[in-house]
């Protein structure tokens, strides 16, 4: 399956778990063939913004965190999974399949 998710990563700091868990699930898309972008946000502000446009291009989109999101209004009408970010950054991979086969359904 070609998936196109977009998703948000974001701890309280922003410091350590953020990136991590951005890169964590970027990487474990690649290996299962998905288009995966990943915004980080934190006290830095927004890394790696994902625009309206590419919000709406995506199958589903993934929030890594329990934080308050900086404009979640871009992924309206689209499929929102909230994930802990500690299981992203421990387990990407499992937490890609099971949000697919979520959204596959």
């Amino acid at each position: 399956i070609n998936m196109k998710i977009v998703g948000i990563s974001a701890c309280p700091a922003g410091l350590a778990h953020t990136p991590m868990a951005a890169k964590a699930l970027e990487k474990a898309g690649e290996a299962l063939g998905y288009d995966v972008k990943m915004e980080q946000q934190g006290s830095m502000g927004q890394i790696n913004e994902i625009t309206k446009e590419e919000a709406q291009a995506a199958d589903f989109v993934i929030i890594a965190s329990d934080q308050k999101i900086v404009g979640m209004d871009r992924f309206e009408g689209k499929k929102v999974i909230r994930v802990d970010i500690n299981i992203c950054i421990k387990a990407p991979e499992a937490v890609l399949k099971k949000c697919v086969a979520a959204v596959s359904k």
